[in-house]
């Protein structure tokens, strides 16, 4: 039987690997890179692990059933909802996630630790999953999203849809939900990464959206469908978000939260992360302040053109810098301003009058009172120089 990379024994291995440990495994991931998917495979089953953990975990995983056979009825229960497994070896592969192989945070803990790329993809839905995410920004943020942050959100979403980029997120409430919504509602790609099986997405709320999502882009998880929403996997399926986008919004966030978690895995992968600034007095912006106080890479957006400056190619997205309306007293030489500037509100001054309150010879005065006039900034009366109706100050 072939055991290459992308045959049937490779999938099946893949999938048997992610039911006995969760996805990121460093010691299985680094098993697999080293001797495939099928070898490491029968290497866990026969206890030949070094790792004491991983041994407990896979002895405690295979007593529950065989991890080939749960591999082959997961594959069946795909193709009976219409989902297909993904794997390095096949052209849809999203190459960004590998960068997750050199990930390294600081911090301990199972989900820190274990950051490595995954062995295979659920996918729901018709585009290659590769070339959809090519192009991809990731929009994440509160559950308890406040009326503020679901409206900037949606603008964002439809902005980035608009120019043809892909939207990316968790599916969740609140800024996830207004993620994708944006985008179905722009007409473009939204893509949904799962936390649990993608023939069960969750919240259960949200369901009338993820059929939507299925429809008109992909719902992905690394869990085989029927696979539990479990409260760890919402952590460790953050890695992928970070990992297979162009760059990751953040618009709101709690102080300690999965969004701000997600972009610590943003900025450990040297990729553009973006923060929305939002009220000071909302509890729901002080991750996002916290973020670009304590982190300078980070970098304030208020709009889409400014996300697709920091992912788009350079010179791409170059926008020009706000500004106000221009008035014709703003192009004024300093001459003319002072002048201007020395016009009562009210009533009329003499040539002679301005020179002095400007501190200016009259020669001067009388040439720029010429271009004042011309500009229609100033008139001429019998009794002196006013100011002209749509010159005043007030304007």
């Amino acid at each position: 039987m072939l055991t290459g990379p992308g045959s049937h024994a490779d999938r099946v291995a893949r999938v048997a690997l992610t039911w006995l440990a969760e996805p990121g495994h460093r010691a299985v991931w680094t098993l697999v890179q080293q001797a495939g998917a099928p070898a490491t495979l029968d290497r866990l089953l026969r206890g030949d692990i070094p790792s004491g953990a991983l041994r407990a975990a896979v002895t405690a995983r295979s007593a529950a059933g065989d991890a080939r056979r749960m591999a082959e009825i997961a594959l069946r229960r795909a193709d009976r909802i219409g989902a297909r497994l993904v794997v390095p070896a096949d052209a849809e592969w999203p190459a960004r996630v590998d960068a997750l192989a050199t990930l390294e945070l600081d911090s301990g803990g199972r989900v820190n630790r274990d950051t490595r790329p995954p062995l295979c993809f659920w996918v729901r839905g018709e585009p290659p999953l590769g070339a959809t995410l090519e192009r991809s920004v990731a929009i994440v943020g509160a559950r308890a999203a406040t009326g503020y942050g679901v409206h900037v959100t949606s603008d964002l979403a439809y902005g980035l849809v608009e120019r043809g980029w892909t939207v990316v997120s968790g599916g969740a409430f609140g800024i996830d939900a207004a993620a994708h919504h944006g985008a179905l509602a722009g007409g473009g790609t939204t893509v949904a990464v799962l936390a649990c099986g993608v023939d069960r997405p969750y919240p259960a709320g949200n369901s009338t959206m993820f059929t939507r999502i299925a429809e008109r882009g992909l719902l992905i998880s690394e869990w085989p469908p029927g696979a539990e929403p479990l409260r760890h996997r919402f952590l460790i399926r953050n890695r992928v978000i970070a990992a297979a986008t162009a760059g990751t919004v953040v618009v709101e966030a709690a102080a300690r939260s999965g969004a701000t978690q997600t972009m610590s895995r943003v900025l450990a992968l040297d990729r553009p992360a973006m923060v929305v600034p939002g009220p000071v007095t909302s509890a729901m912006s002080v991750g996002c302040h916290e973020l670009l106080r304590s982190h300078p890479p980070a970098r304030l957006v208020t709009s889409a053109a400014d996300v697709l400056e920091e992912v788009g190619r350079i010179g791409e997205y170059l926008e020009p810098a706000p500004r106000g309306p221009e008035r014709v007293r703003d192009r004024l030489d300093e001459e003319s301003a002072l002048i201007l500037e020395a016009v009562p509100r009210r009533g009329a001054v003499t040539p002679e009058e301005l020179a002095a309150e400007a501190r200016l010879d009259l020669r001067t005065v009388l040439r720029r009172l010429s271009l004042l006039e011309a500009a229609g900034l100033v008139v001429r009366t019998g009794s002196g120089i006013t100011l002209a109706p749509r010159g005043r100050p007030a304007d």
